[in-house]
């Protein structure tokens, strides 16, 4: 029982010995970011080393592609002028969409015993809604299955849609008494089989949590109906009824006449019998 202090304290004595020594790390302070566009956006990158006192860094971004944001000491490609860097710490001025991705610091310290350490960033540049492009027909025939198309390409995170028929909101509930479906996802908008009631002037209105709604001009729907006319129906078939007669008489003419190779045939046939 009286051994157990004198151990742990010999224990200690000999961890007290032995030199404390701190490997290459590097680490982030902020894995994801998400700034507004044409904000600025800072990529935290931090590092300890054991021996090496000017380590290399570097940045890079990967897409399709890996490109180099920081390299041998400078900025390039389109950080050229917009960058900053302070310690391994970028700051990215004025961002748009095309900034957005993966980033890569990289640190290398040759004269530690691990050379190289690296982490990784994500930038998520969020941008408010863009009057969205809106595909409304001009003219519909009734009782026709017809779809209506919005969509904001821009807009990040992605856009929810609403429809607006002569500026009222369309529901996006599925009730009984309606003949249209509304998905705010994709935004289009399906009518199942339009009526004279349908017609009038659509539009789209895109929305995130970004910034104000935005919605494209309203276009005009016109809905045609076919209605059949007793007088036209007559007409027709009078018509085709002459045509019909015309072709029998011009055919009966030809035979007399042998001018058909049938008439012909039977005609030199009748001759030798």
């Amino acid at each position: 029982m009286g051994r157990t202090p004198l151990l742990s304290f010999s224990a200690l004595l000999t961890l007290l010995q032995i030199p404390y020594s701190i490997s290459l790390t590097v680490m982030t302070s902020k894995p994801k970011v998400e700034v507004h566009e044409n904000t600025n956006a800072v990529l935290s990158c931090e590092f300890r080393t054991e021996k090496e006192t000017n380590p290399r860094i570097e940045w890079k971004k990967k897409g399709k592609d890996v490109s180099y944001v920081y390299f041998d000491g400078e900025f390039t490609g389109s950080f050229k002028g917009r960058a900053s860097i302070d310690g391994a710490t970028v700051t990215l001025r004025g961002v748009t969409q095309k900034d957005s991705g993966v980033y890569h610091c990289e640190v290398t310290a040759r004269h530690d015993k691990i050379h190289l350490g690296e982490v990784t960033v994500s930038l998520s540049v969020l941008v408010p809604p863009h009057a969205p492009d809106c595909q409304v027909p001009e003219t519909v025939m009734s009782g026709s299955a017809v779809e209506l198309h919005c969509k904001d390409k821009l807009s990040v995170p992605p856009a929810t849609y609403s429809w607006y028929k002569d500026n009222k909101p369309l529901s996006t509930a599925h009730l009984p008494d309606i003949n249209y479906s509304l998905d705010p996802k994709t935004g289009t908008l399906k009518f199942k089989s339009v009526s004279k009631s349908d017609a009038g002037q659509y539009r789209c209105e895109a929305s995130n949590a970004i910034g104000a709604p935005k919605s494209c001009a309203g276009q005009h729907m016109k809905i045609i109906e076919f209605e059949l006319n007793l007088t036209l129906i007559i007409a027709a078939g009078v018509g085709a009824g002459l045509f019909l007669l015309s072709c029998c008489l011009a055919i009966c003419l030809c035979c007399r006449r042998g001018c058909c190779c049938c008439c012909r045939s039977e005609f030199k046939n009748q001759s030798s019998g």
